[in-house]
């Protein structure tokens, strides 16, 4: 919370200084005090809820595996944040959550695994380095499926 304040604090005193713009007013017009006119249409958000909950040890794979083909077909990217699954679906999307860490991300399904016994997943090395996985190698997450509707 201390680094958000001070960057309000700071972005507040740049706008006070003219150095930039006041987000949402349109800064190309000769009318600089009106707000701009948004031309998108925002879409209503998704519904999300949680159709099942699974903890338990998780690993991750990342560089060695780059451009292999993924039991679903696609190309991994370690970058991207996906999993392995043994049972859930391609294309299943997940929250998970390092515990130890209390940080959490979303990814989906594209391959198999983890085929080490006692782990319930495997994540891509970008999902790792997200929620703090990445320099322990292994640890105890929260597997949520998420039940996506709009």
């Amino acid at each position: 919370m201390p680094v958000i304040k001070a960057v309000a604090g700071l972005m507040t005193a740049m706008i006070a200084a003219g150095q930039i713009s006041q987000p949402g007013l349109n800064t190309n017009s000769a009318e600089t005090d009106k707000p701009a006119v948004k031309t998108s249409v925002a879409r209503p958000a998704a519904k999300t809820s949680v159709a099942k909950v699974y903890v338990g040890n998780a690993s991750w794979y990342g560089e060695a595996f780059r451009s292999r083909r993924t039991a679903s077909g696609e190309r991994f990217n370690p970058d991207r944040s996906t999993i392995a699954s043994r049972h859930l679906p391609f294309g299943t999307k997940v929250r998970v959550t390092y515990l130890r860490t209390g940080r959490s991300a979303v990814a989906h399904v594209t391959d198999r695994g983890p085929f080490v016994r006692g782990r319930i997943i495997d994540c891509s090395e970008g999902l790792a380095r997200q929620i703090g996985l990445r320099n322990a190698g292994t640890g105890k997450v929260k597997v949520e499926v998420l039940n996506t509707r709009r």
